[in-house]
């Protein structure tokens, strides 16, 4: 593979193939690089219903997918590796990776971003073995048990009306008194019964001993612990952006996502940032979509220039 390009991508998502499709058109060498799976937190949803066009609705791995092929179409290349970390030299920018460096001229960083860990014990002991971040992937494991779900957003909540596909119950487990989800998503929730809600209660510890059997769990208002017979956790408690080796590089928020211009672009001439990274982004698949595309021109300019 050529290790010198004119636009890198970082990141597999929606917003870093949508940069991939509209660099590849304007006939600019591209490559994008994932480490994990092309299409990115979104590929894990099982229902996506707010993308333009799909009326009935779409998978997120579908939808993905379908991203990748048509970017790949016009001549995107892709390789499977992890960014270290990101210097800059006469020549350009230079990424640095689990498998080699490369070169470009413009760098689009859209990594997107990971779920958040809760940082209660057991949750790292137990991962895989009833831990998990994502429904889609692991809710067939739990056919007509009881699990929990642990968060208030939508994604919480739609992950959670999704797990009573398998799930004899699920416990839907938030700190405040009320959902932060969707009006749509929560009508949804509260209509189906075999959601649980157990409100102003944070778990403080997930019990095995081979796997999980259980959560302690405590109620914040009035102290009171009580335990959970369960066999799996789901935990949706946020997400935090990959962007640990770009400190020093760019100027970073508290929580890590890169501030940008209107045209995606960051204080440092050729690189830009779009999707759930960027600093106030909406975090929406379209919008990611958007700023990608934004993304790509800004880059086809800053090398027209």
């Amino acid at each position: 593979m050529n290790r010198a390009y004119e636009v890198i991508i970082i990141g597999g998502g929606p917003a870093g193939l949508s940069a991939g499709l509209y660099a590849s058109r304007a006939r600019l060498s591209t490559l994008l690089i994932e480490k994990g799976i092309i299409g990115g937190q979104i590929a894990n949803a099982a229902h996506v219903e707010n993308y333009p066009g799909f009326p009935d609705g779409i998978s997120g791995l579908e939808l993905t997918q379908a991203m990748h092929r048509q970017a790949k179409k016009y001549g995107l290349e892709t390789v499977a590796a992890e960014v270290i970390g990101i210097t800059l030299n006469e020549r350009g920018k230079v990424i640095k990776t689990t498998e080699g460096e490369y070169r470009a001229k413009a760098v689009i960083i859209a990594v997107g971003a990971e779920p958040n860990r809760l940082g209660v014990p057991g949750e790292e002991k137990f991962l895989g073995k009833g831990v998990s971040y994502c429904a889609t992937c692991d809710g067939p494991f739990f056919k007509d048990q009881m699990v929990a779900v642990v968060g208030g957003g939508d994604s919480a909540v739609e992950e959670g009306v999704l797990l009573t596909r398998f799930a004899s119950k699920v416990i839907l487990i938030h700190r405040r008194n009320r959902l932060r989800a969707s009006r749509l998503l929560q009508e949804r929730a509260f209509a189906n019964k075999k959601i649980e809600f157990l409100w102003d209660t944070v778990v403080e510890d997930i019990l095995g001993p081979d796997r999980v059997r259980g959560l302690r769990v405590r109620n914040v208002k009035t102290g009171d612990r009580s335990t959970l017979e369960v066999s799996g956790v789901f935990f949706y408690v946020g997400l935090h952006p990959g962007t640990d080796y770009l400190r020093g590089l760019l100027p970073l928020d508290e929580e890590g996502h890169i501030p940008t211009g209107e045209g995606m672009e960051t204080e440092i001439p050729g690189i830009f940032a779009a999707g759930d990274v960027r600093k106030n982004s909406p975090r929406q698949v379209i919008t990611a979509a958007g700023e990608g595309a934004t993304a790509a021109i800004s880059a086809e300019k800053f090398l027209s220039e």
